[in-house]
């Protein structure tokens, strides 16, 4: 039995199959810029597995392969699409006018946590921005859970005294 980690044996492989797996890549895909790097990387994969491989088998075997690799190619260029068109879809063309009334509000809302005990902002945070379970936060804190609801009520108290606009 032959064995396609010899240097010799792997060029062989390489010369008869290397350029049908193009072709083949090309008349079942079209024309792609990575065609020759997919025909490469069909080949390194080959390398890589050629204890595995007999001879005989590896044109079925890089065959395969290049088609594994383009289908993953196709696949992630789907994924990059959907992902910028939902970008799109949530990107919202805000006025200067809204723009600074954020950044105000943003303002505001530090200023209201800056006068808040570090009791109080922890527990407040864990809960608000992290979505944690008042049981949970007493969990980390090493707090009876009613202590971290009155934490949180406090908090959420004073915020709402400092902005008018904070629900």
């Amino acid at each position: 039995m032959k064995n396609l980690c010899l240097e010799k044996i792997f060029e062989a492989v390489y010369k008869k199959i290397s350029e049908d797996l193009f072709k083949f890549l090309y008349y079942k895909y079209g024309p792609h810029d990575e065609l020759d790097d997919v025909v490469q990387e069909s080949f390194v994969k080959l390398w890589r597995n050629c204890q595995k491989v007999q001879p005989e088998k590896a044109r079925g075997f890089l065959f395969k392969v290049a088609k594994n690799i383009m289908l993953n190619k196709f696949k992630h260029e789907k994924v990059v699409l959907n992902y910028q068109n939902n970008m799109l879809k949530n990107i919202e063309h805000e006025t200067p006018e809204y723009l600074l009334e954020e950044a105000q509000f943003y303002q505001k809302y530090q200023q209201a946590l800056s006068k808040l005990t570090d009791e109080q902002r922890v527990a407040f945070l864990l809960n608000k921005v992290e979505g944690k379970k008042h049981k949970e936060i007493a969990e980390m804190l090493n707090v009876t859970q009613k202590v971290v609801e009155y934490r949180i009520y406090t908090a959420f108290k004073i915020i709402k005294g400092e902005i008018k606009e904070f629900k």
